[in-house]
């Protein structure tokens, strides 16, 4: 049969007749109702021409190409068995070029009922298709699942089976996709510590581009999103098709163009060689593969990964506090007379949640000793955190506490007890003065959650902040991930009212794997805004803004020295999980005074903030950024106009304001988060008067005048439809 799938405007159709290996003839925009007649016409006429110098059929790209079916591109699948093994030769022979064939009987479809006559015809809600292949000569069978979601993302994973008596290598388990010609551009991201998700735009060529993250984490260079898109494709225009890998470990993203077939998009786990050998009977499931399609350009995606993400999200439900965490400002000199002046101006501005970073546990006075020793050090707090977190509560917030499990530190009490549960060998370089702990090791694990689970059940703790510092130079990355993803579970099983925030350094390991277990990451570890304005604006593609940890910092960022606004601060953290990493205890009263306004402000906007629909304008100037949040209903919106830099042209543009409902009449408001910095005292007569009244057509087609915004600073909107 012929499936179409159908779902918030996003058509995939797959061909599973015969034998052969199912392929997608359509992912791309919903083609509307259609029937078998019409599915059959679209497979006959899609079949290619056969071009010179190539198979002698024609080529059609399945769901798992390998070169046994012609396909010179990167294949879907790589699998190896020693030809010395009980298997043959002739085993060796086959997984070089496997000849998968489809078992007709595992077609398995679930699809939302619609006239027989029209597939998908009554309201289009997806669904799913599943199927088993199998290479009988090589003893392996490989079964795939898609899904289209309600909201119309497709995600797609195999599972790989050894059916044979010898071990089967696993070289590759990718997902592999058709794209159009027209999608001739590429973007994809990297970055540094700090500056993470900086977005690259190329060509996509003849050939294959490909981003292979190494780190046992995604990696501050991470590609996060691999996009294929019209030519000039923006924020609000042109066609996109895209990928994600869910998993926390090392990835691979490609698109490739060749000569001789379709242009493709691919994504999974990288597995290094010899890495992962499956026993007899034993099987492989590889982490989803997330694929999304817009007709309206990049803000597309978010339309459709926000609310997918918000349907399973952990905190569906649960409003995001503002929090406040101490790094910035105590660092590791902590004690109760240093912490009581910060807790009190904490619960003066209306901080939600307390958070103790680094430095609590066992002799950590810097960070080159004593990770992996988590038991509260009693020199620094001789009854315990139990006084600390007394006064936290008794203030009226919530206690969280940073973490980091993952690693040890040469110079500690557990390195010195378990020298081989440090990942690597002797002499293996450290980073940031730590090493790896090894959770595949026997014990490691068990261990971790023992001092875990005391730690959490023998305090008041509402949170973790989950730390992961360095890069695996060593080990699987495969087997670590999933050894992580299982303590984060057990932990979580056992004490369901902890929250836990994944960081890496900052943004290292944002992906859709680890976002099913947490409930909060970090985007980045500068609070510097003007790094921080592009790092959300990008990262927030994939990720929903409840989720982005967004920090209000010191005047003086401490990562870039930089100095900035307050009005600026402010404004950037509002958008995101707020919180704030400054010494409030050494702000002035007019600066206590404005924090309190600010997170008034931030409680009264969360459900918009949190629950609406991210746009973004492609801003005629570069140096201004223009995003907001739309209500649901589209009756409340709130917009940040920032300068990055010098603007341009001596009168920058009007700003629109897209996403709203054209027909409704807004009234528009400054929101008052201090006052930001201009180049000139003149204002448009209409920011003068305090508002201005248009119509949601009028403000995103036409749009409105600033004020001339010196560089780096920003304004934030109100918009309230009568």
């Amino acid at each position: 049969m012929i499936h179409h799938l159908r779902a918030a405007g996003v058509g995939v159709i797959v061909d599973t007749r015969g034998t052969g290996v199912p392929a997608v003839l359509h992912w791309g925009p919903d083609l509307g109702a259609t029937d078998a007649a019409a599915l059959s016409a679209l497979a006959a006429a899609s079949v290619p021409a056969v071009p010179p110098s190539s198979i002698d059929v024609p080529l059609r790209l399945s769901l798992v190409p390998t070169r046994g079916e012609g396909w010179s591109g990167r294949p879907g699948v790589e699998l190896f068995r020693d030809a010395g093994g009980a298997d043959g030769a002739s085993a060796a022979r086959a997984l070089r070029a496997p000849r998968l064939e489809l078992v007709p009987e595992s077609v398995t479809v679930s699809a939302p009922a619609g006239p027989a006559d029209a597939v998908g015809a009554a309201d289009p809600a997806g669904g799913t298709v599943s199927f088993e292949l199998v290479d009988l000569d090589a003893s392996v069978a490989v079964a795939t699942r898609l899904e289209l979601t309600p909201e119309g993302v497709l995600r797609l994973r195999h599972r790989i089976e050894n059916r044979g008596r010898s071990p089967l290598g696993v070289g590759r388990a990718a997902v592999v996709l058709p794209v159009p010609a027209r999608a001739s551009e590429l973007l994809d991201f990297s970055g540094l510590w700090a500056h993470e998700r900086r977005p690259i735009r190329r060509a996509l060529e003849h050939g294959v581009h490909a981003r292979e993250g190494r780190h046992g984490r995604g990696g501050h260079d991470d590609a996060y999103l691999l996009a294929a898109g019209t030519p000039g494709f923006g924020f609000r225009t042109g066609e996109v098709w895209a990928a994600h890998v869910a998993w926390s470990g090392d990835t691979e993203l490609w698109a490739e163009r060749s000569a001789l077939g379709p242009a493709t998009l691919g994504g999974g786990e990288l597995l290094a060689p010899g890495e992962v050998a499956l026993a007899a009977g034993e099987s492989l499931e590889t982490p989803w593969t997330v694929a999304v399609y817009s007709a309206e350009g990049l803000d597309g995606l978010s339309d459709r990964l926000h609310p997918w993400i918000r349907s399973w999200s952990t905190i569906a439900g649960r409003r995001r506090p503002v929090v406040l965490n101490t790094w910035e400002a105590v660092y590791f000199d902590q004690s109760l007379a240093k912490l009581e002046p910060l807790i009190d101006a904490a619960a003066r501005v209306g901080v939600e949640r307390f958070v103790l970073d680094d430095g609590w546990f066992l002799g950590r006075r810097d960070d080159r000793r004593a990770l992996g020793d988590w038991t509260v050090d009693p020199a620094i707090w001789p009854g315990g955190l139990g006084p600390l977190i007394e006064r936290v509560r008794g203030a009226g917030m919530e206690f969280g506490l940073w973490v980091e499990p993952e690693m040890v530190s040469a110079d500690s009490e557990l390195a010195r007890a378990h020298p081989d549960w440090v990942l690597g060998r002797s002499g293996d370089p450290e980073w940031r003065f730590q090493r790896v702990l090894d959770l595949t090791a026997p014990g490691a694990a068990e261990h971790l959650f023992e001092r875990l689970d005391a730690l959490l059940a023998g305090n008041d703790i509402a949170y973790l902040k989950w730390d992961h510092n360095r890069d695996l130079l060593g080990g699987s990355a495969h087997a670590q991930t999933h050894a992580v993803y299982a303590l984060i579970d057990r932990l979580r099983a056992a004490h369901p009212g902890v929250e836990i925030e994944s960081c890496a350094s900052g943004g290292a390991r944002i992906d859709l794997g680890v976002l099913e277990r947490t409930d909060r990451v970090w985007a980045s570890d500068t609070n510097d805004p003007l790094e921080r304005q592009s790092i959300h604006r990008y990262t927030s593609l994939v990720v929903p803004p409840e989720y982005l940890g967004s920090h209000l910092g010191a005047a003086r960022a401490h990562t870039t020295g930089r100095t900035a606004e307050l009005s600026f601060r402010l404004a950037t953290a509002l958008f995101g999980s707020a919180g704030i990493e400054w010494n409030l205890a050494t702000a002035s009263e007019a600066e206590l005074a404005a924090v309190a306004a600010w997170t008034t402000q931030y409680r009264r906007l969360r459900p918009l903030l949190h629950g609406g629909r991210v746009v973004r304008a492609d801003a005629a100037d570069p140096a201004q950024l223009v995003h907001g949040v739309v209500a649901s209903d589209r009756r409340h919106a709130v917009f940040s106009v920032a300068m990055l830099a010098s603007a341009t042209t001596a009168l920058p543009p009007a700003v629109r304001m897209p996403g709203l409902d054209p027909d409704a009449d807004y009234t528009v408001r400054v929101l008052d988060l201090g006052r930001a910095r201009t180049v000139q005292d003149a204002n448009p007569a209409w920011f003068d008067a305090g508002e201005v009244r248009l119509t949601g057509r009028m403000l995103a087609e036409v749009g409105l005048p600033m004020p001339l915004l010196a560089p780096e600073n920003a304004l934030v909107f109100e918009l309230v439809a009568d």
